[in-house]
């Protein structure tokens, strides 16, 4: 290789890597009332950043970014709306979704996401466990972005990880597949082995999908479905149909939804 074509190449190298530095380590936090996703985030940044409160209440009503770095590297960190169990005419399931949509949305048209971090407590898989799974793994993000799952509140257990090898056949027959896992705890004098344990599982898998050279949500069907002027109504239904059959939802929670989504999409399109 001449030396001006070695030149060039090491620009390009720069170049590559200076987009990946801009444009990456975007995440999503998502999971249930309770879960402990904000304590997930202040374990993450290692201080208090988000608002953890003390009782049942959902914590988080709308989306909240948080901007963090580890080891010098800058991490956009968004903790979503708790998503609990659907039921058809109470609002508050849909309004949660139609908020993270709508964050799911917004970051498609600024770049993608690099990692979806499912935050469950130990305990039982529930059936709300699998439906937030499929609903962000194969819908939201259409089976486009790693995914690693983050169990907490393991204070009892004297070895953490010891959880996982129970209960990962359970996972398995659920058809939960995940890229990776952390067993911590937010309990002061075991944080920073939680915290190096969640940070190895991000980056370890952050880095990976850089390799595979994913490119975000940018081509989101959803969204184009429902921007097709006459097809509206069969988008629609299609919207409808992919919950049913990808999420396991019911037809009339689905529909409720669709019409959801359809506002986002529609609201973002003016």
């Amino acid at each position: 290789m001449s030396q001006g074509m070695h030149s060039l190449h090491s620009l390009y190298r720069i170049f590559l890597t200076s987009i990946s530095r801009t444009k990456r380590n975007t995440i999503v936090v998502f999971g249930e009332t309770g879960a402990g996703k904000s304590s997930l985030i202040n374990l993450m940044a290692g201080k208090n950043v988000a608002d953890t409160g003390g009782g049942i209440e959902a914590c988080t009503t709308h989306w909240k970014e948080y901007s963090i770095e580890f080891h010098d590297e800058p991490f956009k960190v968004f903790d979503t709306v708790a998503l609990d169990e659907p039921q058809p005419g109470i609002p508050q399931y849909f309004d949660a979704v139609e908020n993270v949509y709508s964050l799911i949305h917004k970051l498609e048209r600024e770049g993608g996401i690099d990692l979806l971090l499912f935050c469950m407590p130990a305990g039982t898989l529930k059936p709300m466990h699998q439906l937030n799974y499929r609903l962000f793994r194969n819908f939201l993000c259409d089976k486009k972005v790693p995914i690693v799952l983050a169990i907490t509140k393991l204070e009892r257990e004297r070895v953490m990880e010891h959880w996982w090898t129970r209960n990962q056949e359970t996972f398995r027959k659920k058809k939960i597949r995940v890229d990776g896992h952390a067993c911590i705890t937010t309990i002061e004098h075991s944080q920073k082995e939680s915290r190096d344990t969640i940070w190895y599982l991000v980056e370890n898998v952050i880095a990976d999908g850089q390799k595979r050279a994913w490119k975000g949500v940018n081509d989101l069907s959803v969204s184009s479905m429902l921007l097709v002027g006459n097809e509206n109504l069969r988008a629609r239904k299609d919207i409808v149909s992919r919950l049913t059959k990808h999420c396991h939802m019911s037809p009339e929670v689905a529909k409720e939804l669709a019409g959801r989504v359809k506002k986002v999409v529609v609201e973002g399109a003016t």
